[in-house]
């Protein structure tokens, strides 16, 4: 194999780090992953990239925004990944719903061993039809499908920041103008394989 085809395939691997995330599309998986970005340095001994520089990742209907998107992959094959912006940002279409999921925070982290996403700092997660949750520090296990939200203590103007969340009713005439958000979790779980 080449230098430049293995620079290329890690280059695809290592992008892959954030291509899987929490509720995507299954679509999405099997589609091309396009970067764009100021600058790019790989190092192909230790499997790790950097791209600086307006970062956009895209593959199908998720798009990554940063400042810089660092990816890398272990000697296990698992992939890791942190964008960080002000803010870092991500969209995409959710699995099996006309619905669009964005979740912005100063960092983002994806953890391919743990399958775990977390987003740090003025994180927050919306659903297009209405359900925002914001807080210093989110969590989603996609393995037990549980996330967690916490608060920032003691923050720089001295007061404690809390989680604010706005969850819209599901009862369709409750709501005028917007369809109900589908359940978060979607059962059964052979529908979602990892």
């Amino acid at each position: 194999m080449s230098r430049k085809t293995k620079f290329f395939g890690l280059l695809i691997l290592l992008a892959a780090a954030l291509t899987t995330p929490v509720l995507a599309e299954r679509a999405d998986r099997d589609k091309p992953v396009n970067l764009e970005s100021d600058r790019m340095n790989a190092d192909d001994v230790k499997k790790t990239s950097v791209f600086e520089g307006r970062v956009v990742l895209t593959q199908g209907t998720m798009v990554i925004r940063a400042d810089r998107l660092t990816v890398r992959q272990d000697s296990q094959g698992f992939q890791f990944g942190t964008a960080v912006g002000n803010p870092a940002s991500f969209r995409q279409k959710r699995e099996g719903f006309d619905e669009i999921i964005e979740g912005e925070a100063e960092r983002i982290e994806y953890d391919g061993r743990a399958d775990r996403v977390e987003f740090f700092n003025r994180a927050r997660l919306r659903r297009d039809c209405g359900d925002d949750v914001v807080g210093n520090y989110i969590s989603y296990d996609a393995k037990t499908e549980q996330f967690s939200v916490q608060s920032a203590k003691g923050t720089a103007a001295g007061k404690d920041e809390r989680v604010r969340a706005v969850i819209m009713p599901k009862n369709p005439k409750a709501q005028s103008d917007k369809a109900p958000c589908a359940p978060l979790v979607s059962k059964p779980a052979a529908a979602n394989p990892r």
